[in-house]
């Protein structure tokens, strides 16, 4: 048990210190190579492995449910000990101070993003997704308002069999990012 807290810890540090630089770098894209494949699943992409094709697809689900239900939708994606980080706020720990925190209508507010890549750790338990979000809404004349940048979401499998999200963390893009960090087909 000991061994297993261990490696879980060093596989989160290890997570954290690839999100820092992925939130930094123009160059994120040359850190994370993906692993030769033993086993293929996804025939565009032969690097696929599995768990990542897992997590990629856990993602697509979770935007999905965001986009159709805003806050809501983002919040129950969240394990009962998930924490949201954003640029310039304090932390937001636990799933009941999620929602209270994401109150959101899709109609209002639109949260959207593109994976750039996944990870599965060693043991199959958990994992990392990152890439860049963009978010629209207005502000109080109701003039759009648009930011965008790089997320994080650390994700967990939970004793029922359940994936959650334990970690979800973003950055916002700084502005001479220019067209580099844009998602595709984005003004």
């Amino acid at each position: 048990m000991r061994t297993k807290n261990k490696s879980t810890r060093r596989f989160i540090q290890g997570i954290l210190f690839v999100a820092v630089v992925a939130c930094t770098s123009h160059a994120h894209a040359q850190l994370l190579t993906p692993q030769p494949s033993q086993s293929t699943s996804n025939p565009l992409d032969p690097t696929m492995r599995p768990g990542k094709a897992m997590l990629l697809d856990l993602e697509a689900k979770f935007a999905k449910d965001v986009a159709e239900r805003g806050g809501e939708g983002f919040a129950s994606w969240f394990a009962d000990d998930g924490t949201v980080l954003s640029n310039g706020a304090a932390p937001v720990i636990g799933k009941v101070a999620i929602a209270k925190n994401s109150k959101w209508l899709a109609k209002d507010y639109q949260l959207t993003w593109t994976p750039t890549d996944a990870v599965m750790g060693p043991s199959g338990d958990m994992g990392y997704t990152w890439g860049h979000y963009e978010g629209r809404g207005h502000d109080n004349n109701g003039n759009p308002v648009l930011t965008s940048g790089r997320y994080m979401t650390i994700w967990r499998k939970e004793s029922d069999g359940s994936w959650k999200v334990i970690l979800d963390a973003g950055a916002t893009e700084p502005p001479e990012a220019g067209d580099c960090c844009k998602l595709p087909g984005t003004n």
